[in-house]
C-alpha cells in the first residue's frame, strides 16, 4: 500500500525563518550572524530549545556542531541526517544555510504533529562555520568531520581581532565532545538556496544537485619596470599593467573556447607601486576556473601555463603560481535518485544541476551518502542583503526533503 503523503506547514516555516533572521537582522533586512558570535549563540540556543520541545535529544561535538535526533522505530540503524549551517557572512541574507537547518526542524514538527514515527532516527545538524567569514577556512567543521582539516590547526585560527576559534567556541558555551561527532548516517540531505540565477531563469522550482564543481585557482604575477610616466616613450616601456591587461584578454578568449559550462573569474588584482605618475612594475591577479570535468580543468591549467610565454607580455616576465584546487565531488546516485523521485511525486518542476559554490555536503559525501536540493534565488542573489527566495519555493523545497527523508528512512 502506498504511503500517504504529508506536507509541511508553510506559514510556520515562514514564521520560523523570520524568527531566526532576528538573530542578527540588519537595517536592510539581511543578516549578520558570524560564527560563534553573540548572534550565533542566540540562534543556537533557540534552535536547541525548539528541538528539545519536540522530544529530540541534543548533542554538541568538539567543533560546536549541533545534532538533534528524533528517535525512530529501529534506533540501531544510522539516522537520516538533514541540515546545513546557521552562520552567515557579514550583511548576508535570510536564507543562506539557515533554510537547510530549519527545513529539518519543520520536518520533525510535521512528523510529531502527525504522529509519524520514522523507521530509523532523523537527525538535524547545524554544522559550525560553513561560511568562513570570521574564521577561515570555510566549511571548517565539516572539513574536520571528514578528515580534510586538522582539528588542532582549526582551533588556532584567529579572527581580525586576534580571537582564536577555540576561545570563541568556549566563550559561547558550545565546546562539546569529540564522541558526539557525526560518524555514520544512512544519508545526508542538504537543502540550500541556489545562490545563482539558473532555476529562476528556467522557471523551475527544484534543483537536484548532482555534484559540486571542481576548481583551480592561480596567481599570475607580472614583473615589469618602473619609470616616469611623463618622460618614458611608449616604445621603451615595460608596463606590467598593460601586460596584465593583455594576458587577461588572451585568457578570456582561450577559456571561452573550451566549454560553455566553464566559469572563470579574475577577481583580485594588485598593482605596484600604484602611483599615477609611475609606470607599474608589478601586477598580481588571480585566475580561478570551475568545471565538473577534470579534463577541462587540465586544459585550463595548460592555458594558464601558456600565458607565461605569451607574446603579448610587453617585455615583462610572467609567473603563474597554483594556489589550490579541488576535484569535482559527485553526490550519491541513489540519494540523488530518491530526491528526483520525491520531486516528481510532488509534481514540482525540476532539473538535474551542478553547484558552483562549495557546501558542507561535499565534505560529508566522502563518508556519508549525500545529496543536495536547491530552490531558486531571485535574481541569483546571495551573500547579500537582497538575497530572496519566495516562501512558496522554500516550502516546496522542504517538502521534497521531507518526502525524500521518509522514503529513505522507510526503505
Amino acid at each position: 500500500m502506498q504511503r500517504q503523503k504529508v506536507l509541511i506547514n508553510g506559514e510556520r516555516l515562514k514564521d520560523t525563518l523570520e524568527k531566526f533572521a532576528d538573530f542578527g537582522r540588519t537595517e536592510k533586512n539581511g543578516v549578520t550572524r558570524l560564527t560563534l558570535s553573540e548572534e550565533d549563540r542566540l540562534a543556537r540556543d533557540y534552535f536547541c530549545e525548539c528541538c528539545k520541545e519536540l522530544g529530540m535529544s541534543v548533542k554538541v561535538d568538539d567543533m560546536g556542531s549541533i545534532y538533534a535526533t528524533l528517535e525512530g522505530v529501529d534506533n540501531t540503524k544510522p539516522p537520516v541526517v538533514m541540515g546545513s549551517h546557521i552562520d552567515s557572512v557579514k550583511k548576508g541574507g535570510r536564507f543562506d544555510g539557515i533554510l537547510g537547518v530549519l527545513a529539518g526542524l519543520e520536518i520533525v514538527r510535521t512528523l510529531v504533529e502527525n504522529n509519524i514515527k520514522p523507521q530509523i532516527p532523523i537527525t538535524i545538524v547545524n554544522v559550525t562555520n560553513e561560511e568562513g567569514a570570521r574564521f577561515e577556512p570555510s566549511m571548517m567543521a565539516s572539513g574536520v568531520l571528514s578528515g580534510k582539516f586538522n582539528k588542532e590547526e582549526m582551533l588556532k585560527k584567529k579572527d581580525v581581532d586576534g580571537i582564536t576559534f577555540e576561545e570563541a567556541l568556549n566563550a559561547i558555551g558550545y565546546a562539546g565532545e569529540e564522541a558526539n561527532r557525526l560518524k555514520e548516517a544512512t544519508a545526508f540531505l542538504e537543502l540550500h538556496i541556489e545562490q545563482g540565477p539558473i532555476l529562476e531563469r528556467e522557471q523551475l522550482t527544484i534543483g537536484v544537485v548532482e555534484c559540486v564543481l571542481g576548481m583551480v585557482c592561480y596567481d599570475i604575477e607580472v614583473y615589469g619596470e618602473s619609470d616616469h610616466a611623463g618622460t618614458t616613450p611608449m616604445n621603451m616601456r615595460r608596463d606590467a599593467l598593460f601586460a596584465a591587461n593583455n594576458l587577461i584578454q588572451e585568457a578570456r578568449q582561450k577559456l571561452a573556447a573550451l566549454d560553455e559550462d566553464l566559469v572563470y573569474t579574475m577577481g583580485r588584482m594588485n598593482v605596484w607601486p600604484n602611483i599615477h605618475t609611475v609606470i607599474p612594475n608589478k601586477v598580481v591577479f588571480s585566475l580561478e576556473a570551475r568545471h565538473k570535468n577534470p579534463e577541462t580543468i587540465k586544459q585550463v591549467e595548460q592555458i594558464i601555463q601558456e600565458l607565461t610565454e605569451s607574446a603579448a607580455n610587453e617585455g615583462c616576465e610572467i609567473k603563474a603560481t597554483k594556489l589550490w584546487s579541488r576535484d569535482t565531488v559527485w553526490f550519491d546516485e541513489e540519494v540523488c535518485n530518491a530526491v528526483e523521485e520525491s520531486t516528481k511525486s510532488l509534481g514540482y518542476s525540476y532539473k538535474r544541476m551542478v553547484s558552483g559554490a562549495g557546501h558542507d555536503a561535499q565534505f560529508l559525501q566522502s563518508y556519508i551518502p549525500s545529496a543536495m536540493v536547491f530552490v531558486p534565488s531571485i535574481n541569483g542573489k546571495s551573500h547579500d542583503e537582497d538575497e530572496l527566495t519566495t516562501w512558496e519555493d522554500c516550502e516546496k523545497g522542504v517538502n521534497v526533503v521531507l518526502e525524500t527523508a521518509l522514503a529513505i528512512a522507510n526503505k
